[in-house]
């Protein structure tokens, strides 16, 4: 019998204490409930219990159930659904979605027993009543996973959007999701030449301003390119038509190596529990594979932003993938997860397959620990092999091609590397301080690695961990989902991780051993001397803020993540005494294979704020007017640009659109577009309570990367860059921390005396 996922959402005033407790004599503990946290009592949404069941026949109908909200001490509805659902699976009744709807107005009040408490068979006997079916009094129960989050209700969708049930429920909305819209002309050059105001003299100004106005105007180049790319966009047959250009140019053609310009990496909290490296890595695996099992059935819930349904699409290259090199561009291989359900361990540069399924059964924690401690006590340091991926696209192209023809053996290793469910390193190191982690998830020592796939769980012998992502096909939210997902389970207790029975019957790790010919080994050499020198040139540092986190910045009444953003604003003027061109991700995957779209975050009123801070003879009431102006300026810009209405998307298709051989426009050959599309701060946040730090690259060479987390007390600050003094960068935006911090404290509402 496989799990199946419940979500469960109530509608009534739910008080954070609210819970739903499973009597051990009816679910036999086997019914897992997991709380959404809420600070305080809150209105929800009109919610279905939404119930993903495998096996057996379909049923003929769809059956509902309108139970009444029942008084605190009274046993929750759930139960009866609960009940019902065993008695179902049990007799290999369902293999459909169904929903029951939880209402204060139900047609069954009346039947309800008028006593506190309710026996296994009166819940029967209900049920039986409420779907006029033949439900034995002694049902057995099954072994059920429940997950409590929250879900929309289908009548309360927005217009336009409609659930198609036939497609599982995480693809549901898929088909409804608006496709991504073309801007005007006229509001892109606004837009465009409004964030270029900052960074120009007058006459620059002038100059881009008349070669924007010769592309916009009508009958032009820029409206024969627009009209060509309407077209695209309307054609039934492009769902997104940035999508394949945006793909292929940020990611597949670009030939500078994974690691460190474009892979990522989560630091995951310490589990004070799990020390032992082993356990920390079969914790970690098993949470990973509860989640890969509802990506693959299908079963995980959307996810929503501003209450809109977002494109799941992305989740198809979580799993079982991985990017290929190859000339001119790479490609993303998706293998079958049926045909690979195993894992690869690495350790001492050795790669190990490891089954997470033996006999139609997955692995259990003690068992996955098992092969773990199987995997240490016999790994011996080889050649390593994963070294090779760390290189130059062109140059890992080549350097494949010579490890395939050195024996037909290795095809069949890299494609059980490359078809793994995902990558478990276990490293020969033991990082202590921020630095380090960030360091050792980040791009690690460069040989116990198989960059092109696109997780990697990393973790060290002192039993810290954290996460690495190839980000080609995949952006930050889903994985951040994955890894939200595994510290919740692991940290909250919803995942059984107690000690029990190991099968006897369970295969060893297979070691895979590539065979190394004098040609593979002087790749293999050249990758780990590039690794080294193209690592070395870099600086990390981090700046774990404690001083406040988003529950100050919210009482200043400001956006937390628009606040951080003026905050790197001013600390790079500290630093530099000007501002210059910064990138925010935005997203967009409110729109079908949407992905994300640049935030200009310098902004003309940006500028003027980090000009008077730096004044003594300007007063507060001034910076702080100023700063709010700043902080609405930028909310506009991200507002748009995750609607689809940036700049720098736009042009970019535009440009594609140009014929081989037709001059180019001028505004292109403008020397403001490649400048201000030079990324000297690349920027973005994602946030965890399970993470203790999150980063990248820089992306030019004169840049910063600076990735951050808004945590409720803190803000974490991980900054990378080629040379430029990240730790000097890390003192400023500690300094801008303090600084805003007595700036608005003063704004702050006076609490109220007590009468």
């Amino acid at each position: 019998m496989e799990d199946f996922q419940l979500v469960v959402v109530a509608k009534r005033w739910v008080s954070p204490a609210a819970t739903v407790h499973a009597p051990r004599s009816t679910v036999q503990s086997n019914v897992l409930l997991q709380r959404v946290p809420r600070p305080k009592r809150v209105p929800l949404a009109r919610l279905a219990l939404k119930l993903s069941v495998v096996t057996g026949q379909p049923l003929a109908h769809r059956h509902e159930i309108q139970i009444p909200p029942y008084p605190q001490k009274r046993r929750p509805p759930l139960l009866f659904v609960l009940d019902f659902l065993s008695f179902l699976l049990c007799k290999n009744h369902v293999n459909a979605i169904g929903h029951v709807d939880f209402d204060s107005r139900s047609r069954i009040e009346e039947q309800l027993p008028q006593t506190k408490h309710y026996t296994h068979g009166s819940y029967m006997s209900i049920l039986s009543l409420c779907l006029g079916l033949s439900l034995p009094a002694k049902a057995q129960p099954v072994r059920l996973f429940a997950t409590l989050t929250m879900a929309r209700a289908k009548h309360s969708l927005p217009q336009g959007y409609a659930e198609d049930t036939s497609k599982g429920a995480t693809l549901r909305f898929q088909d409804s999701l608006p496709r991504l819209p073309v801007p005007t002309l006229d509001e892109t050059a606004a837009r465009y030449l409004k964030s270029l105001r900052p960074l120009l003299t007058p006459a620059e100004l002038k100059k881009t301003e008349t070669a924007v106005q010769e592309f916009v105007k009508p009958g032009g180049i820029g409206s024969q390119l627009q009209e060509k790319l309407q077209a695209k966009a309307a054609d039934p047959k492009t769902k997104n038509w940035i999508y394949e250009w945006w793909n292929d140019a940020a990611y597949l053609t670009y030939r500078d190596p994974v690691v460190p310009y474009v892979s990522y990496f989560y630091s995951h909290r310490d589990d004070r529990k799990r020390r032992d490296p082993a356990k920390r890595a079969a914790a970690i695996s098993a949470a990973v594979l509860e989640f890969k099992k509802m990506v693959d059935q299908g079963s995980l819930e959307p996810e929503y932003m501003k209450k809109l349904p977002i494109c799941m699409d992305s989740y198809q290259w979580m799993f079982n993938c991985s990017r290929v090199a190859a000339r001119p561009a790479d490609y993303p291989q998706k293998y079958s997860p049926d045909a690979n359900k195993h894992i690869i361990v690495v350790r001492k540069n050795q790669f190990f397959k490891v089954l997470h399924e033996v006999n139609g059964k997955q692995l259990n924690p003690s068992e996955l620990e098992q092969q773990f401690r199987r995997i240490y006590e016999t790994a011996q340091y080889v050649a390593p092999v994963g070294a090779l991926t760390s290189e130059n696209r062109d140059v890992w192209t080549d350097a494949r091609a010579v490890l395939l023809d050195a024996s037909p053996k290795n095809k069949a290793v890299l494609e059980a590397i490359e078809g793994s469910s995902f990558v478990v390193c276990l490293d020969d190191a033991a990082p202590v301080t921020l630095e380090e982690r960030a360091h050792a998830y980040w791009h690690g020592d460069g040989a116990n690695r198989w960059y092109d796939k696109p997780l990697q769980f990393i973790i060290n012998d002192n039993g810290t961990s954290g996460f690495m992502g190839e980000h080609s096909m995949m952006d930050g939210t889903p994985t951040h989902r994955l890894n939200d997902y595994v510290g919740d389970l692991i940290f909250n207790n919803k995942l059984d991780l107690s000690e029990v029975p190991v099968r006897s019957d369970l295969p060893e790790p297979q070691p895979l051993h590539f065979d190394i010919t004098p040609a593979v080994q002087t790749e293999i050499d050249r990758a780990v001397a590039d690794f080294k020198r193209v690592i070395g040139e870099h600086q990390l540092a981090v700046q774990a803020f404690q001083g406040y986190g988003k529950g100050l910045i919210k009482k200043f009444k400001c956006s937390p993540d628009a606040y951080v953003q003026m905050l790197i604003q001013l600390a790079y003027f500290k630093m530099y005494g000007k501002n210059r061109p910064t990138y925010e991700s935005a997203a967009t995957r409110r729109f079908q294979l949407g992905r994300t779209e640049t935030c200009r975050t310098l902004s003309e009123d940006s500028a003027n704020w980090c000009k008077v801070m730096a004044d003594a003879s300007v007063d507060d009431k001034t910076k702080v007017d100023l700063f709010h102006k700043a902080i609405k300026g930028h909310l506009e810009y991200i507002t748009a640009a995750s609607d689809g209405k940036g700049v720098d998307r736009h042009l970019f298709g535009l440009k594609k659109l140009l014929e081989p051989g037709q001059e180019v426009p001028a505004i292109y050959k403008d020397s403001a577009y490649a400048y201000s599309s030079s990324w000297y701060i690349s920027s973005s946040q994602l946030s965890s309570e399970y993470f203790n730090g999150y980063g990248w690259s820089q992306v030019i060479d004169g840049g910063f990367g600076i990735a951050y987390m808004i945590n409720e007390d803190s803000i974490n600050f991980n900054i990378v860059s080629k040379g430029l003094g990240s730790d000097r960068m890390s003192f400023y935006l500690n300094e801008a921390a303090v600084d805003m911090r007595e700036l608005l404290t003063p704004t702050l509402e006076a609490p109220k005396a007590k009468l």
